[in-house]
């Protein structure tokens, strides 16, 4: 019996043992993930800057990995580039060389775009297939697979609406593939810290709990009217801070009709949007750090608190210096970029109130 029980024992600790090596692959893998979802949304942010979204006319999901490889494919190319109005009515005159300069960046995002395709997809089926992946992760992660392959046509389907009769792309539809850009990299946040040690008790459910959901809902509202202003270039005029054309609440934010349009096409009510927002998420995150040193005191909880109230912070000024610039490439990608930072810290921090997922409680034993 007692040479039994060792057995069974000796069995159980190894399983948990597989358990936890398999968390760490797990975790290890998705964190890859957030690394390049974070590349992509930064050579996005740079080809939008630079103008490059447009120069690749046709999607070819196979065919497009392969870039012009010889004078007269890159002459097919651009040729393919002039029939579109951001050519004829802007570009005219480009020459190749001046072309092959947007081509490249548009390119890289696509190429980026595949690769992280496939570095999610082959070891989530790996995971899976070899009994890696625990039950509880397979339908989330697999969701967020097929988010990403609809994040795909929603890009191609950004593209074409500047294709036409645009001469850039419909900032609607900007605003929607950088949001679910950040969907996708929330949600592997979100799983990522679920495998994650956690520290500090359990607060799922609770008012800081709640509180902390509806911080990281006005990072991501922030950086849908972000992308508005992008896709409107509204960051180029009314360089000035805190005063907005001489007042806080300037004249000429309601002047289309109907009013609600004014949101989504009046350059200057976006801008004005984008800034009340950002004075709302400063608040928001102001309140929660003081909740939270009220209530937990020394907390993991509220130290995390302390730390985002802080990167809002710095996000907010990084902002109003992108602003006071026009707009500068490298200072715009560093706002982007901190947007990404501030929502995955977010996420994780509002993961935290809910702690680790549990282990597996069935352990099987076969004989």
């Amino acid at each position: 019996m007692a040479d039994s029980a060792i057995n069974l024992e000796t069995r159980i600790f190894k399983e948990i043992d597989r358990i936890e090596r398999n968390r760490r692959a797990v975790r290890a893998w998705l964190l890859v993930v957030l690394v390049a979802l974070f590349a992509l949304v930064l050579v996005g942010g740079a080809t939008r800057l630079t103008d490059s979204g447009l120069s690749i006319t046709e999607w070819k999901p196979i065919h497009g990995v392969i870039p012009p490889l010889s004078a007269e494919e890159w002459q097919e190319e651009f040729a393919l580039y002039q029939r579109i109005p951001e050519y004829s009515q802007i570009n005219k005159g480009m020459t190749v060389e001046e072309f092959k300069r947007i081509f490249w960046w548009e390119w890289a995002h696509r190429l980026l775009a595949r690769s992280i395709g496939v570095i999610f997809a082959v070891p989530l089926a790996f995971f899976w297939l070899t009994g890696r992946l625990e039950k509880r992760l397979r339908w989330p992660l697999a969701g967020i697979l097929v988010l990403g392959g609809v994040q795909g046509a929603i890009g191609w389907w950004m593209v074409a609406s500047g294709l036409s009769k645009r001469v850039d792309v419909s900032q609607y539809r900007l605003a929607v593939h950088l949001t679910v850009a950040c969907l996708i990299f929330a949600g592997v946040t979100w799983v990522w810290r679920a495998l994650s040690a956690h520290s500090g008790r359990v607060l799922a459910g609770t008012g800081a709990s709640v509180l902390a959901g509806v911080v990281v809902f006005f990072i991501l509202l922030q950086i849908y009217l972000g992308a508005l202003v992008a896709g409107m270039h509204a960051g180029l005029s009314y360089n000035t801070w805190p005063l907005m054309d001489g007042a806080i609440v300037p004249d000429g934010l309601t002047v289309m009709q109907p009013l609600w349009l004014n949101a989504f096409e009046n350059a200057k009510a976006v801008q004005w949007l984008h800034r009340m927002n950002a004075y709302v998420l400063l608040a928001l995150a102001l309140v929660q750090m003081i909740v939270l040193l009220a209530r937990h005191p020394g907390t993991p909880h509220a130290n995390r608190g302390i730390l985002l109230f802080l990167l809002v912070c710095l996000q907010a000024a990084v902002g109003i210096v992108t602003l006071l610039m026009a707009v500068p490439v490298d200072v715009a990608l560093t706002h982007q970029g901190l947007a990404l930072i501030v929502l995955g810290f977010g996420v994780a921090h509002w993961r935290g109130f809910h702690g680790e997922y549990a282990r597996p409680t069935d352990v099987a034993i076969r004989s």
